[in-house]
């Protein structure tokens, strides 16, 4: 059984790592500066395009035949651009910075410490949550600063934009955890973040030509796509006409990846 108290012990440390450490603080600037850039300088100024009557018809052309239509229906247009933006860079960014789960700790020795206070399977998942709430926070702190966007530009905005938020909150959250999920894998059998990147990289191109060579050859099998995280985005990215499913792949992708993490884990030489 696990331990809330340690649980939360190893969770608080995360979050203690990124917000109140020099490093973590840098990391910090560095991710809202790249934010401030692409609100002030893309998602505002695309605003500003999508509102001339020329770009509608050009937009209503090709958001059609990407099955994106739906998007330029929303009343806050400042959080159809961000979507797009936010739904292919946040499991990306998600990669990145969840890819020293437990890697650091092997390399150091420290990990065979923190061992004897807690067990494999509590640190695994205080790391899982830790990173996961962490990038939660950064999910908020970028639909806050869109919704300020849209306010600025009209204050009969704000209310569409908060209840527009709460939606992609939701489906960011949900988004993102089998991204996590599946640097907790890579970190379970590799001491090192850089060859978690690396691994995952490879996963996502190797593995696809791999799995893409079975479905050509047996003409079948396409519910091997459902092996990579991310595999519905291009399905969900309309927000239209979505059911329970496109909840439960990301979820069951999650389960499924940490339960094979905390087996590869246990049986890990730390």
């Amino acid at each position: 059984m696990l331990n809330i108290h340690r649980l939360f012990i190893l969770i608080q440390f995360e979050l203690i790592r990124i917000f109140k450490t020099k490093s973590g603080l840098i990391a910090l600037s560095a991710f809202c500066a790249v934010w401030f850039i692409l609100l002030y300088y893309m998602v505002s100024a695309a605003t500003e395009i999508i509102f001339s009557d020329g770009f509608k018809i050009v937009a209503s052309t090709l958001f059609g035949s990407l099955g994106l239509n739906a998007l330029l229906k929303w009343p806050v247009a400042e959080f159809a651009i961000y979507w797009l933006v936010a739904v292919y860079s946040f499991p990306l960014f998600a990669l990145f910075v969840t890819s020293d789960q437990t890697c650091s700790d092997k390399a150091r020795g420290t990990l065979r410490f923190i061992t004897l206070r807690a067990t494999r399977s509590e640190i695994l998942i205080g790391r899982f949550l830790g990173q996961f709430l962490i990038i939660v926070v950064l999910i908020f702190l970028t639909l806050m600063a869109c919704i300020a966007l849209a306010a600025a530009r009209d204050g009969a905005l704000l209310l569409p934009a908060i209840q527009q938020a709460l939606v992609l909150f939701i489906e960011l959250s949900i988004l993102i955890t089998p991204f996590i999920a599946l640097m907790s894998f890579f970190n379970s059998i590799l001491s090192s973040a850089k060859m978690s990147i690396v691994a995952s990289i490879l996963f996502y191109t190797i593995g696809a030509l791999l799995i893409g060579f079975i479905q050509f050859r047996l003409n079948s099998g396409y519910f091997l796509d459902y092996l990579f995280p991310g595999t519905q985005i291009s399905k969900v990215v309309s927000l239209e006409g979505l059911d329970f499913k496109h909840y439960l792949i990301p979820l069951l992708q999650t389960v499924v990846l940490l339960f094979v993490a905390d087996k590869l884990l246990k049986r890990a030489s730390i």
